[in-house]
């Protein structure tokens, strides 16, 4: 197991917009190398998705899982998910307001995401998988997409609504549970 450091707002490497892994570098031991070090860290930090970035990497690359996650137990579940030069297609004008956190920010707040996505990806193997995901499940595909292009949540979200995790718990997690949940079914494959 390898835990790798998650940089934090303010490195570079978070700013910057991965690189395409080429088809024929998917089962490169540098490749592979790099998606066992995302899930073992996203992991160890009870993370629902951790992108390439956030440890340094600059290749388009995700790891993405939600089971019985402590941070996150209102996500419904996401088996885990590896996704290589992922791409999403907003499906319809539906918007939801989604209270984000991120593993690379201390801070917490309101984003604006897209209510349903198609999906398309190519997993660990260089499957080509396509999908469809809704609600929160679609928010955490957006959030991970936008850390390959270099966007942090403190550049989507309404400055006002910034707080920390634990201001979030003591103030504003079960107003936004009530009002999230009808957005947290995840539909079809």
């Amino acid at each position: 197991m390898t835990v790798r450091d998650i940089l934090s707002i303010g490195h570079p490497a978070l700013r910057r917009t991965a690189a395409v892994v080429p088809q024929a570098e998917i089962a490169s031991e540098r490749t592979q190398g790099i998606v066992d070090d995302l899930i073992d860290t996203m992991r160890h930090a009870n993370g629902a998705g951790l992108a390439a970035n956030q440890i340094g990497e600059t290749a388009r690359i995700v790891v993405i899982e939600v089971n019985d996650n402590p941070r996150y137990p209102y996500k419904p579940p996401i088996e885990l998910t590896v996704a290589i030069n992922p791409e999403f297609e907003v499906l319809d004008d539906e918007t939801v307001v989604i209270n984000e956190g991120c593993l690379s920010v201390p801070l917490r707040g309101d984003v604006v995401r897209s209510v349903n996505l198609g999906v398309r990806y190519f997993d660990r193997e260089g499957t080509e998988h396509c999908t469809r995901a809704r609600g929160l499940t679609a928010g955490t595909w957006q959030h991970e997409c936008d850390h390959l292009d270099g966007v942090l949540i403190t550049d989507r979200a309404d400055p006002s609504t910034l707080c920390t995790w634990d201001e979030f718990e003591r103030h504003h997690r079960d107003a936004f549970i009530e009002r999230i949940s009808r957005f947290t079914e995840r539909v079809g494959s």
